[in-house]
């Protein structure tokens, strides 16, 4: 998104970087046209870090996982290592 000479300036002498204004709009609660990410909305999204953290983990811990999408539709999904091509039997 494109800014102002305006809040280039105030970002800098705010010590306000641009991956903080990213955040308060994926997390920031709309009020006309402001958004805001209060305390309380850094807590519920640093929650939702603590999931997608955990869920990571989780999928580390199998060695990852493929999703097969076509056309608009998840057909199968399963582990990294559970299918090997050209495995001899």
């Amino acid at each position: 998104m494109a800014k102002s000479r305006h809040i280039q300036q105030r970002m800098s002498q705010r010590g306000i970087r641009g991956e903080m204004l990213d955040l308060v709009a994926q997390f920031g609660s709309w009020q006309g046209d402001k958004c805001i990410l209060n305390r309380r909305g850094c807590r519920k999204a640093l929650g939702e870090l603590d999931t997608l953290r955990k869920r990571l983990v989780q999928m580390e811990e199998k060695g990852g996982i493929v999703l097969v999408h076509d056309g608009g539709v998840d057909i199968t999904a399963y582990r990294v290592d559970s299918y090997i091509r050209g495995k001899s039997v």
